[in-house]
């Protein structure tokens, strides 16, 4: 896949780096010299120095043949300009742009781009951790309604079936990991102690979530 990150601030520079590693083509631009230094000798990848929404400059960091862009540098304004422009003008199929304005993100979400408000997760992932600390979240889907949270069965789980924690509209098994062996569970299927438990749950049943599961786990 082609790659375009717009911004190599330390967001941009992990992105970049990461579709390097799996074996992308990457191109990184950035309006500072210094900033594409950071990247090293080490980086397989293209450089590009330039503004990122000016054409002549994405046009040389390849969009007109690029499959993806995230635009990561630190201003929202500069951000959502490049991500409209490599959508609506170039094309380009996946577009992805961060912003600090968890209200702006908001708005452009509505409007078909696909934002990452980092303010807005990274408070999201606070509240999780202080609220419900023994509970693993590892995704949120949508505004956070749904998450996928990560727990390994007790003994006090052991020996439950799937269906005795499973709430309609509230709480699915999401997948049972035993022995390395990852499958999807039946309503019949039984827990045991050590298997790792994928679910699931709606952020309004997450403080019922404990008493779902049973003392201990």
């Amino acid at each position: 896949m082609k790659v375009i990150v717009m911004g190599c601030g330390r967001v941009g520079e992990q992105v970049a780096r990461i579709m390097a590693a799996e074996g992308h083509e990457v191109s990184v631009i950035d309006y500072s010299a210094q900033a594409l230094d950071r990247l090293g000798a080490d980086f397989k990848g293209r450089r590009v120095l330039g503004v990122g929404f000016d054409r002549s400059t994405l046009i040389e960091a390849g969009i007109e043949e690029a499959d993806a862009f995230a635009a990561t540098s630190a201003s929202d304004n500069v951000n959502i300009v490049a991500a409209r422009v490599a959508r609506m003008v170039f094309h380009v199929p996946r577009v992805v742009a961060r912003l600090f304005d968890p209200r702006r993100a908001e708005i452009y979400q509505r409007l078909g781009l696909v934002t990452i408000s980092s303010t807005t997760w990274g408070a999201r992932r606070i509240y999780e951790l202080l609220s419900h600390a023994d509970l693993d979240c590892v995704m949120s889907f949508g505004a956070g309604e749904v998450k996928l949270i990560q727990i390994e069965a007790s003994a006090a789980l052991a020996g439950r079936m799937v269906k005795h924690i499973t709430a309609p509209g509230e709480v699915s098994v999401v997948s049972i990991t035993r022995k390395g062996q990852a499958f999807l569970p039946s309503l019949g299927a039984e827990f045991r102690q050590g298997d790792t438990v994928h679910l699931a749950v709606l952020a309004s049943a997450m403080d019922r979530l404990p008493s779902i599961l049973g003392e201990g786990v």
